[in-house]
């Protein structure tokens, strides 16, 4: 999102369809910030999307930052008139991360079995515009944003390598929860290999999640 924002032709949304899957979320994880949430955005995630589709955001090109599981219980046509960008991650990397803010982590908890349904669906009505792997976008970031940026139809922009450190306006009523580290970057930090450590519940659902992000990454953006 950060880096899309840095476009001059380009607006960005974050998570417009939150406070609609805390209204439906069926797992017991409990998201810091809930009241703050539900009382910033509209909680009918059927308005939200008619929103999102017929509102003049005074842009050429809108990027809305989705989480896979905020798509419960919706009409998911709206996804018909998009370019579908799938941003996929290790399972256990995901889980290392999440499991710092939300306590009694589930699969369906970091949305992963709900994206490879999606990547499936899109891929057979031949909606879904490309995949990026959050690894091979760190190891060369200008490299996977040219072709994602042609597969959009955009041109691509240097612009879209930094930021400035710190917040942004468009950033969610969450994001002193979750966007510590993206506050002190000013881009995108090199690749480094390192050791996650999980418990023994978070990795069996790090190997349950495995294969379905190894599908998935066999057609990320190189």
């Amino acid at each position: 999102m950060y880096s899309f924002a840095q476009r001059e032709d380009t607006a960005v949304v974050d998570e417009p369809l939150y406070a609609h899957y805390l209204t439906h979320q069926t797992t017991a994880a409990e998201h810091p910030g809930k009241a703050e949430i539900l009382a910033s955005q509209e909680n009918d995630g059927n308005l939200v999307t008619k929103e999102m589709l017929n509102r003049d955001y005074d842009a050429e090109a809108v990027v809305f930052k989705q989480m896979t599981h905020h798509l419960t219980e919706i009409d998911q046509d709206f996804l018909k008139r998009m370019n579908n960008v799938l941003l996929i991650r290790s399972p256990r990397a995901i889980l290392n991360s999440f499991s710092k803010v939300v306590e009694e982590v589930t699969a369906k908890d970091i949305g992963l079995p709900q994206q490879h349904q999606l990547f499936r669906q899109l891929k057979q009505a031949q909606k879904l515009t490309a995949v990026v792997d959050a690894r091979l976008l760190l190891m060369n970031p200008e490299r996977v944003l040219q072709q994602l940026c042609d597969k959009l139809g955009l041109p691509f922009t240097k612009a879209m390598l930094s930021w400035p450190a710190g917040a942004r306006p468009e950033d969610g009523t969450w994001a002193s929860h979750w966007y510590a580290n993206v506050h002190q970057s000013t881009g995108f930090k090199p690749w480094q290999e390192r050791t996650i450590n999980l418990p023994p519940h978070l990795e069996a659902i790090a190997e349950t999640c495995q294969p379905l992000y190894e599908e998935m990454f066999d057609e990320a953006l190189r």
